[in-house]
């Protein structure tokens, strides 16, 4: 299998490159590099930027206004992306519902929601998780109860990321009890000005506000937002996550991060010599290097098969497994660089009035190292990611 770039793909990455230059702005790219949170607005503006380019919808068709572009094309934008230090698109909208409305949903729905997605007018989030069922999506317990032409939801979502932006939210929902739990859910577009919708925040170990509680209490909702069939929701959510997996191995997250970490060990002093020279800690930091150029390959194969037609099926459990722990590999070792200045975590630190105790980049050591947790659990825990391995692969 040649894992090597065509001169079309090589051309394709340069053009990415040339655009990331001229268009990311740099006070953007800043932030994003010092491990800043941003604004709704900015994370609008730079999507704003790349859907006057036509570069917004990755994984979209281009005749409903995506790129076209095949796995290749989507994996070099999202690597360079990453290493340009742009924002990162807001994935529910345009990268997780889109490619289930486009398969699975009606022509109203696809002439009303997608044009939406791209100029920006509504911000999605996702309602799966509660609790009880994280994981294990099958214990969904949201009910949602016919009623004419409208459907009475009651129930609640949990670690709703960005709920708080959010007008509309794709939820599951139970409409059927008596069957197996698999067979009685439904894939349900919400909005979420609705009345009886109410948004709690969660304050995370980082002290940022990026996840929310969705409670939903006697929430009408129109027959007509019900994707697909009735009782097929998670046929629709397996469909869904294999999008959100397959991204999740984070190669140009990562490499940027470890870049990062090799300036920040530059800097800091060990026994009166850059830290990237003491010998213990370079060796850790190779380590990383080495698993990550492994994860690059790995991740290469994985798109040149789907390239050609083929199913990521356990391979993307592999990269979200390998990846989460890489970045939080790198993530550590960023905080250990800092060395004592990592310890004053400051929750306030965006607005806070106190100058920044050390470096600029001690800031989000702790904060990124603390929010980095969650990448093992999100997107099915890698404990789950493993029992998928061992019965697609091994049989057991």
């Amino acid at each position: 299998m040649d894992l090597s770039y065509t001169p079309e793909e090589t051309q394709f990455r340069d053009e990415v490159r040339a655009f990331l230059d001229e268009a990311l702005p740099q006070r953007l790219s800043d932030k994003v590099r010092d491990g800043s949170t941003l604004s709704k607005a900015e994370v609008e503006e730079w999507q704003a930027i790349l859907s006057a380019r036509g570069w917004l919808a990755t994984h979209w068709p281009r005749e409903y206004g995506g790129t076209g572009w095949n796995v290749v094309e989507r994996f070099i934008f999202d690597v360079e992306s990453s290493r340009a230090n742009a924002p990162s698109i807001i994935p529910f909208g345009l990268s997780m519902l889109a490619p289930v409305l486009i398969k699975f949903g009606s022509d109203a729905q696809k002439e009303r929601w997608l044009p939406r997605m791209l100029d920006g007018e509504d911000w999605w989030c996702q309602g799966y998780s509660e609790p009880g069922a994280g994981s294990d999506l099958a214990n969904v317990r949201t009910t949602a109860v016919r009623d004419g032409d409208h459907y009475v939801v009651n129930g609640q979502k949990t670690w709703t990321t960005m709920a708080q932006h959010a007008n509309m939210i794709f939820c599951l929902v139970r409409t059927d009890s008596s069957g197996k739990p698999q067979e009685g859910i439904s894939f349900l577009l919400v909005d979420m000005t609705s009345p009886g919708v109410e948004v709690r925040p969660i304050i995370t170990l980082d002290g940022d506000h990026e996840v929310n509680e969705v409670f939903f209490k006697d929430v009408r909702v129109p027959v007509e937002n019900l994707v697909g069939e009735e009782g097929l929701g998670w046929t629709y959510a397996k469909y869904l996550l294999t999008y959100e997996r397959t991204t999740m191995a984070g190669i140009g997250a990562s490499r940027a991060a470890l870049e990062r970490l090799r300036e920040i060990a530059q800097a800091e002093q060990s026994d009166g010599k850059p830290l990237i020279e003491d010998l213990l800690f370079a060796m850790r930091v190779a380590r990383a290097d080495i698993a990550l150029k492994n994860l690059e390959t790995t991740t290469m194969r994985v798109v040149a098969a789907t390239a050609q037609g083929g199913s990521t099926g356990a391979q993307s459990s592999i990269l979200k497994i390998k990846g989460t722990e890489l970045r939080q590999e790198i993530s550590a070792l960023t905080r250990r660089a800092v060395g004592a200045y990592a310890q004053p975590f400051l929750p306030e630190r965006e607005g806070a009035n106190e100058a920044p105790v050390g470096p600029d980049y001690a800031v989000a050591a702790t904060p990124t190292y603390l929010n980095l947790r969650k990448l093992s659990i999100y997107g099915g825990s890698n404990e789950i990611q493993k029992n998928i391995m061992t019965k697609a692969i091994l049989g057991l």
